[in-house]
């Protein structure tokens, strides 16, 4: 069975064009595209949501508009209504990231689904609610629970992206590989022979430990071949400074001497 189309994000009667830009933009963040209006309270289409919509405007653009909630969900099979607000309803309550999962399932098994918002000003109605099969609520803090309309589309869109893609994105997770042993043992003997003649290993006895917990720090930081070249340069650069540094004590003596 193929998959359904992602949720669909469904507002209530909502009051400003650019509330209405800033969910579409949302929503093309975390890969949802159908937009449903219900009444929304300006008209449609409103100059000033694509303007909110920084370039997304593909939501907007294939946005529909309907007359109540019964239409804009007559064709979906799940409908979750979000709300901060207890009702009198005997509607399962979930969390974003529970819902989301429910979501997930619906569309894996090819059903269509939506999420329901109110607007601005008191979100949805009981009668609203009661259209839907459960209740979608954020863990907000009670003493403010007033929450953005495109935040709290933003909450729950994000919490469906996390169905589909977990993690960061593959862009952020690639990188060179880590340098072969190789590489990593010419780093520590060049860096235990500089230390060795800075005289960092004292007392001579606990020289092995030292070396064993050096070694053991640096490979866990797993170099690249190139951060490999980069901290032996540090590593040259330092006992060349210190060189430098002795050849001028030495040179500064000999002119006390001399005296």
């Amino acid at each position: 069975m193929e998959s359904a189309a992602p949720p669909c994000i469904i507002l209530n009667v909502p009051q400003l064009a650019q509330n209405i830009g800033a969910v579409a933009r949302v929503m093309a963040n975390f890969g949802l595209a159908d937009l449903r209006l219900v009444n929304p309270r300006d008209g449609w289409p409103q100059e000033r949501a694509w303007a909110a919509a920084s370039g997304a405007e593909w939501p907007l653009n294939a946005a529909r508009v309907y007359d109540s909630v019964e239409a804009a969900i007559a064709d979906l099979h799940l409908v979750y209504a979000t709300t901060a607000r207890p009702r009198e309803l005997q509607l399962p309550v979930l969390g974003p990231r529970e819902a989301a999962a429910n979501l997930a399932h619906e569309v894996a098994e090819g059903r269509a689904v939506g999420l329901l918002f109110g607007g601005e000003r008191a979100g949805l109605e009981t009668a609203d609610i009661a259209l839907c099969q459960a209740v979608v609520t954020l863990p907000i803090d009670p003493r403010f629970r007033s929450l953005n309309l495109a935040q709290a589309v933003a909450i729950n869109a994000y919490e469906w992206r996390m169905t589909v893609e977990t993690g960061a994105p593959p862009i952020f997770r690639e990188g060179p590989p880590p340098a072969p042993a190789e590489a990593m043992l010419g780093l520590y003997e060049h860096f235990e022979r500089e230390l060795e003649d800075a005289g960092f290993f004292h007392p001579p006895e606990k020289k092995p430990s030292m070396m064993q917990n050096l070694r053991s720090a640096l490979g866990r930081a797993r170099f690249s071949d190139q951060e490999v070249r980069t901290f032996r340069g540090v590593v040259t650069a330092l006992s060349r400074g210190r060189g430098r540094s002795l050849e001028k004590l030495a040179r500064r003596k000999a002119g006390e001497g001399e005296g």
